[in-house]
């Protein structure tokens, strides 16, 4: 139950400091900024302080900790995968262009229209 009260309080601190944006319409936009971040920050807070908070986070460093472990592509494996991508592109687009001209063809013989 304290859990849910949490995620609560979190959500309505987001939602003040969207609310304030709007009301402090006269207020220089980066007061206006710093009150949605600023609701945006402390309802993180809160939230994390909750059961499923922790696991989101717990998760988050997780996630983060095993794309460190990736091993990116170098700049030329990357160039020859994307000129792979673009030949086999064009060679699907001229199969199925073959392959709608040869149908096209064939609807309009059996319809009397071909010559």
């Amino acid at each position: 139950m304290a859990d849910k009260i949490k995620l609560l309080v979190a959500v309505l601190l987001v939602i003040a400091g969207v609310v304030g944006f709007y009301v402090f319409t006269d207020a220089p936009t980066v007061v206006r900024v710093l009150l949605v971040v600023g609701g945006v920050a402390l309802g993180g807070l809160v939230a994390g302080t909750s059961a499923p908070g922790k696991q989101f986070f717990g998760f988050a460093i997780d996630a983060r900790d095993e794309a460190k472990k990736v091993v990116w592509p170098t700049r030329k494996e990357t160039m020859q995968m994307t000129g792979v991508v673009m030949a086999f592109v064009v060679v699907m687009a001229l199969f199925l262009w073959a392959v709608d001209s040869i149908l096209t063809w064939l609807v309009k013989l059996a319809m009397g229209q071909g010559g």
